[in-house]
């Protein structure tokens, strides 16, 4: 099942195009991530339960509503850091929960390094944020912690995606909603997003060799 939201907006078009931008400097790599990441969890929370909540205006007594679930967001380290200030201006009860992982150069498995979640009492719903989608490893191991944990629903988002990042999570999580910003054609042989934008991580943090 391909349960995959391209997101079609002019506005992310636009920044798409200064990330993808290699003269592109972290500081403005760094605001676009955050305006497309802000623009991602806009679509990906627009179908949150609600519930009703009576609400005292200077006027009158109005019914009115409010988000009914427990919500985390759990970023990969580390580039997943750079889209969580964006989503929390949207959620900022939520629960932040990390999640990391690095990727053996040699085999292209992902590896866990640190992982900080509760023994138990899971969230409603996790955000796994990723910037970048490829080979699909490192979302699939988040997927894996947050049914370890328990979480009945889980989505995940990522501005740059692959079609073959996309099939294993298809594969491995059939029900995960996936969020993007754009789908590139393929991977390289060294595992990274063509045309993509380079290594999410080293641009946000400014920490290009």
């Amino acid at each position: 099942m391909n349960r995959v939201t391209r997101i079609e907006h002019s506005l992310i078009e636009h920044f798409l195009a200064q990330v993808r931008d290699r003269n592109t400097p972290s500081i403005s790599f760094r605001a676009m991530v955050r305006r497309l990441s802000l623009l991602l969890a806009y679509e990906a929370t627009k179908d949150l339960p609600t519930e009703a909540v009576q609400v005292e205006t200077p006027l009158a007594t109005v019914e009115a509503r409010r988000l009914s679930q427990r919500i985390a967001l759990v970023p990969i380290l580390r580039a997943g850091l750079g889209m969580v200030d964006a989503v929390l201006d949207l959620l900022p009860e939520a629960e932040v929960r990390h999640l990391g992982f690095y990727r053996d150069e040699r085999t292209l498995q992902a590896i866990e390094y640190y992982k900080k979640l509760p023994p138990s009492n899971p969230v409603d719903l996790a955000l796994v944020l990723d910037p970048m989608l490829a080979t699909g490893g490192s979302a699939v191991a988040a997927l894996d912690a947050m049914q370890q944990w328990g979480v009945p629903k889980v989505k995940l988002l990522s501005i740059l995606a692959v079609p073959e990042g996309i099939a294993r999570v298809n594969s491995a999580f059939p029900e995960t909603q996936i969020y993007v910003c754009a789908v590139d054609s393929r991977l390289n042989d060294s595992g990274f997003i063509v045309p993509g934008l380079g290594d999410a991580g080293d641009r946000i943090f400014n920490a290009r060799a």
